[in-house]
């Protein structure tokens, strides 16, 4: 179902309005500012995990005892995520993100430190708290900066799906980086080397991003007694909005839908970088694992450059039904496959159907969700996927343990296939409360949201 409302005023009668393309998105005035120093501060997140469990495998001699500590970090992240994106809201991004770089950067050095000391279990737990919490939410606050500057007008807010789709394909080209780069350094100079390096791109990238204040959403400030809706402004720019700011964006249903939903995502994550670091090792080539991994997540780049390109016709919801239903069937079969060729096939297809679900579900938000807790809302969906990534990092270690790499690739399948059935059963609540919100940009002026 698509609900639309006929434009009364903007663009002349009979002018086709160009297609929403990548091109055009890239020529919006003001992007670039914060893209590039974006890139370079979510570059290491994805080094994190893989860089924990190569240390900490080579200290302790365990995967287990690795994806446990990988595991702490990830559910303080969750944790701590949407209480970063909330406090970002209110007073800013920079005055989150600045104290938040510093303190992961010593967070990681303590870690590291520990580590290599052979210090006992628990003060590695000690340590990886901390190192969770401070990481820095770049992605979601990327996310909410496309979202105040295209939601200034009817023309840019055409291309928020696009965005979206930008938004996953530079995830996941970090994701194609970030643990080759991460296990080449581990591998090749030294086990503590891709936990280092993430903390110096992370305090080195973080301080980058922060600068760029011209593009950060407004705040919201100290108001916080729910929506106001008439007279309200719902975008960045100040200009009118069905909504303002409300206390928490996981008042929303649709977002708390999504949030369970998107744990699934996270036990992909997680499940595959323990496991094919498993099955790297059991073949007796370490360096299989970042070239595997790599392929996995060049699947999920691709897919996301692909739908970013099409010209949808179907809503965001069905698109994240359809993407989570290839996802679970490609997971299915990673169990049984035991050949570097035929993983690394059946690799890349799970990576295909991720992007189209992470993309979908992203776009969701802008029409479930006003723009003053935007950013929190984005950060629940990561801190999310960061959750599942912790639980299937341990359970995947544990099995990998005991029963080796394919065991561990069960934990893909699991996950995914819960969260299809939770998104199913509750699909109905991914629609707005409102039937057919419509978005003011301003006077006479609205915008379709698709919202199936």
């Amino acid at each position: 179902m698509v609900n639309t409302v006929d434009t009364t005023a903007g663009a002349s009668e009979g002018t086709v309005p160009p297609r929403p393309g990548y091109g055009q998105l890239l020529r919006t005035p003001g992007a670039w500012t914060f893209l590039l120093p974006g890139f370079a501060a979510r570059q290491p997140f994805a080094m994190l995990t893989i860089g924990i469990v190569l240390l900490v495998q080579h200290t302790s001699g365990s995967y287990g005892s690795a994806g446990i500590v990988a595991a702490v970090t990830g559910v303080s992240m969750a944790l701590f995520a949407p209480q970063n994106g909330k406090l970002a809201d209110r007073f800013g991004q920079r005055a989150v993100l600045v104290p938040g770089v510093l303190l992961h950067a010593a967070s990681v050095t303590a870690l590291t430190v520990l580590a290599l000391a052979g210090a006992p279990l628990w003060a590695l737990f000690v340590a990886a708290v901390p190192t969770g919490a401070s990481v820095p939410q770049v992605g979601p606050m990327v996310r909410a900066r496309w979202a105040a500057l295209l939601g200034s007008s009817e023309e840019r807010a055409r291309l928020l799906p696009t965005a979206a789709a930008f938004e996953s394909v530079t995830d996941e080209f970090t994701f194609v980086i970030g643990p080759v780069l991460a296990t080449a350094l581990c591998t090749g100079v030294h086990p503590a080397a891709g936990l280092i390096a993430e903390g110096v791109l992370t305090l080195a990238g973080g301080l980058l991003f922060a600068a760029q204040r011209g593009t950060q959403p407004k705040p919201v400030g100290r108001r916080a007694g729910g929506w106001k809706r008439a007279g309200g402004s719902d975008h960045a720019d100040g200009s009118a909005g069905s909504v303002e700011a409300r206390v928490s964006a996981l008042s929303v249903p649709g977002v708390r839908v999504l949030a369970v939903v998107f744990l699934g995502i996270g036990s992909v994550f997680g499940g595959m970088q323990v496991s094919l670091t498993a099955f790297a090792e059991e073949i007796g080539n370490p360096g299989a694992n970042g070239l595997l991994y790599g392929v996995f997540a060049a699947g999920n780049m691709l897919a996301g450059i692909a739908c970013g390109a099409v010209a949808w016709k179907i809503g965001p919801r069905r698109r994240l039904i359809a993407g989570y239903a290839g996802l679970t069937l490609a997971a299915s079969g990673l169990w049984a496959v035991h050949s570097v060729p035929a993983l690394a096939v059946l690799g890349l297809l799970v990576g295909l159907f991720i992007a189209p679900a992470l993309i979908s579900g992203y776009t969701l938000i802008e029409p479930l969700v006003p723009a003053g807790a935007r950013t929190e809302a984005f950060t629940w969906l990561t801190g999310s996927v960061a959750l599942g990534q912790a639980g299937a990092v341990t359970a995947a270690g544990q099995l990998a343990d005991a029963h080796g790499a394919s065991a561990g690739f069960v934990v893909p399948l699991v996950g995914t296939t819960l969260a299809l059935v939770t998104l199913v059963a509750l699909r109905a609540r991914l629609t707005p409360k409102a039937p057919g919100r419509v978005a003011a940009r301003g006077m006479g002026h609205r915008v379709p949201v698709a919202v199936d």
